[in-house]
């Protein structure tokens, strides 16, 4: 089983704050398309083939992978990234919270495993050290929240 987590500051000295609103429509707006928040490339299809009021399901290739995801929202709070096939089973989680102070965190966890691998084999080790790296997903809730700083300066949120 691969159990990861990140959390990083919302608003850290020095960038332009953003609102509890103004990061979960970010998040939507990933939720509905990879390709606007992943590094150039990586991300090269992100279709949309049903939608409701509290999830929609899409169908992506990211990192050369087709794969498809429940994705369920709870408003203001969090995206939660089902893993529905492809090489992941399990779920990819990004939560909206304030510590103490009242100062917004975004959060990553997951809880998966690898189809067709052994558990806790050497592929979830390896796959486990990637998440938890410089280029993990904490590089990736940065990212978002630099994304959603560049849509919020175009006037897009």
């Amino acid at each position: 089983m691969i159990y990861s987590t990140a959390t990083v500051p919302v608003n850290p000295e020095g960038e332009i704050p953003l609102s509890r609103a103004q990061v979960w429509q970010g998040l939507v707006l990933k939720a509905r398309d990879a390709r606007q928040f992943l590094p150039p490339g990586l991300c090269t299809r992100c279709d949309v083939v049903e939608e409701s009021a509290t999830h929609l399901v899409r169908e992506a290739t990211i990192g050369g992978v087709d794969l498809r995801e429940i994705i369920a929202f709870e408003p203001e709070g969090k995206v939660t990234f089902f893993q529905a096939t492809g090489p992941r089973e399990g779920a990819i989680v990004n939560e909206l919270s304030a510590d103490e102070a009242g100062e917004l965190r975004l959060r990553f966890y997951c809880y998966l495993g690898l189809r067709g691998k052994t558990p806790d084999g050497p592929e979830e080790h390896d796959e486990q050290a990637q998440f938890d790296g410089d280029r993990g997903y904490k590089a990736a809730l940065l990212a978002t929240l630099r994304r959603t700083r560049e849509l919020v300066a175009e006037g897009r949120i």
